[in-house]
């Protein structure tokens, strides 16, 4: 700009010096400033552009660098961290602000280096006149400063205040836009509650924001007039001095503008400053959810373990409570797995065995007692090694919105399992039936987020989680509800192909059904957290104790309701 003020100004002495009355344009002489002045404005305009064009892409790489290092963190720490709201208070603030913080904070150090240039000029100006105006535009911009970090910390406190909150009003959100939770709102006419619930949680932060804003507001109009003060005192000097005989008017004019131009620009510098505070601040949101501790892939000191084929498994007396929990999950439970066994748990909703299986995939580590597989102790065995040797189908698996070849290939070892390994796991698992009954077959997309997915239904979609179980080749098979969706005939074609899958590895069977548990080498009954029966189906019947009886009571309702599949 300067540059270009400059040229401007030799171009117009040699324009009035190149041409007196009637005589020619001096061409000669106009050309060069001519010239000049506009490869200045065709560089300020490639610059501009140049500069958004770096601004946008420093923009995305620090949005990628910083949501990458959450995904990563997100999934590093331990399971346990998701039973508490305190993480996913964390979690929300590192996400919703990665989004547009990094930008602000490079714009925020931008606009502070660019100002800052600005001023120094505006200041050295000032500095002609006397040495104290420069002081007295600083401190007379200090108590905008102060509003501007006052608002800063304050702003911060509230979004830590206010981010359960905000949680809230996401999470109603959540229920009224999304597929999962439509029908059971619909039916149950619950949609305008939830409306309702989601405008007062947001009306009440709206309400705190708005509060926030007044504040600021007032302290700002506080600020102004302490800044007008400063400009009327500095333009009064000027006016005494020009009373004086000491400046003339065009000085005088001079000097309220650069007074007030360095004054607007000071503010906008200590702005600017402010900004950059606030926007830091994300940096230690960011930073306290990164420095969440990791759930070590590597136990220090612990040798690698080798492999083992069919191992046993130990549970010593354990007990175990969720975090943020006071019921006790597992009380002192015992157990003994011996190599290539197939255990099958049953007991009620609660009693514990699907947290046992958390403990075996080490998710959690148990407040007392041990765990040990293959003779380790599950604390001393790296986790990437000791979830090598297992294989899971959980209760509630995932439903990748993925090609049903993801979806199986998901569970391999390798990257990329090969398509004779992913149709051999789809025939174990009896999901070969309903891929090819799909328009895409392996390559149909699964899900409705996206273009040309196909739902499945319950049992199907068990079926694939099944075959992606199976085709990891683990020593140790755990299958939690392995039939809750499927059909008493499914549920027998199912049980043969089991036994055959089972053959040379240890098998943890978590169930309701009892036509499933009888086939385990033993049962463990389960019970408040505690092992109340074992053996095999046999001796438990001749025990008549709750199996037993249980047993009794599901055979009869299963003659009751599919006498063909119970014969």
């Amino acid at each position: 700009l300067r540059l270009r003020r400059r040229c401007s100004l030799r171009t117009c002495r040699r324009l009035r010096h190149s041409r007196t009355g009637g005589e020619a344009w001096d061409w000669t002489a106009i050309s060069p400033p001519i010239v000049a002045i506009a490869c200045v404005m065709a560089l300020t305009e490639a610059l501009r552009a140049v500069g958004a064009y770096v601004r946008t892409v420093q923009a995305d790489l620090m949005h990628e660098y910083v949501c990458d290092k959450v995904h990563a963190k997100s999934s590093e720490v331990g399971v346990a961290y998701y039973e508490l709201p305190e993480f996913y208070d964390h979690l929300h603030r590192a996400q919703s602000e990665a989004m547009y913080r990094p930008a602000m904070l490079l714009d925020s150090m931008g606009a502070l280096i660019q100002n800052g240039i600005t001023l120094i000029a505006m200041a050295s100006v000032l500095l002609t006149y006397t040495v104290w105006l420069p002081f007295a535009l600083l401190i007379s911009t200090l108590p905008a400063f102060a509003v501007v970090l006052r608002h800063a910390v304050e702003q911060h406190l509230f979004r830590e205040r206010s981010t359960p909150d905000e949680r809230r009003a996401r999470y109603y959100s959540w229920l009224l836009t999304t597929r999962e939770p439509a029908a059971e709102l619909r039916l149950f006419d619950r949609a305008g509650k939830f409306q309702s619930a989601y405008r007062d949680t947001r009306r009440e932060l709206v309400r705190e924001t708005h509060r926030l804003a007044r504040r600021r507001t007032l302290a700002e109009l506080a600020a102004s007039a302490v800044g007008l003060a400063a400009v009327a005192g500095a333009f009064a000097w000027m006016l005494l001095r020009a009373a004086r005989g000491q400046a003339s008017l065009g000085d005088l004019a001079f000097f309220y503008q650069a007074f007030a131009y360095g004054q607007k620009m000071m503010r906008q510098l200590l702005q600017d400053v402010g900004q950059l505070y606030y926007n830091s601040l994300f940096l230690s949101n960011l930073t306290e959810f990164l420095e969440l501790p990791s759930q070590d892939a590597r136990v220090p000191g612990a040798s690698n373990k080798p492999p083992p084929v069919a191992p046993s498994i130990s549970v010593r007396e354990v007990t175990f409570c969720y975090p943020g929990g006071e019921r006790v999950a597992l009380d002192r439970l015992s157990l003994e797995i011996e190599p290539g066994q197939c255990v099958a748990l049953v007991g009620a909703n609660g009693s514990g065995k699907s947290s046992l299986v958390k403990l075996l995939c080490r998710f959690y580590d148990p407040a007392g007692g041990e765990v040990r597989v293959g003779g380790y102790d599950l604390r001393d065995i790296p986790l990437h090694e000791l979830r090598h040797w297992l294989t899971v189908l959980f209760q509630r698996p995932v439903r990748y919105q993925a090609t049903v070849s993801e979806n199986i290939a998901y569970g391999a070892w390798a990257d990329h399992p090969s398509p004779q390994e992913i149709m051999d796991a789809a025939v174990a698992a009896g999901a070969d039936e309903i891929i090819d009954s799909l328009p895409g077959k392996y390559e149909q997309f699964l899900g409705k987020w996206f273009a040309n997915g196909a739902e499945l239904s319950e049992g199907q979609w068990q079926r694939i989680a099944l075959a992606r179980a199976y085709l990891r080749d683990a020593p140790i098979l755990i299958l939690d509800e392995p039939t809750s969706a499927m059909d008493p005939w499914a549920e027998a074609e199912w049980v043969g192909r089991f036994r055959i899958l089972a053959r040379g590895r240890t098998s943890l069977l978590i169930t309701h059904r009892f036509p499933i548990a009888r086939h385990a080498d033993v049962i463990f009954v389960m019970e408040k957290g505690r092992i109340v029966e074992r053996g095999n189906h046999d001796d438990l019947i001749r025990q008549g104790g709750r199996y037993a009886e249980s047993w009794l009571r599901q055979t009869r309702q299963d003659a009751e309701s599919n006498p063909e599949a119970v014969r």
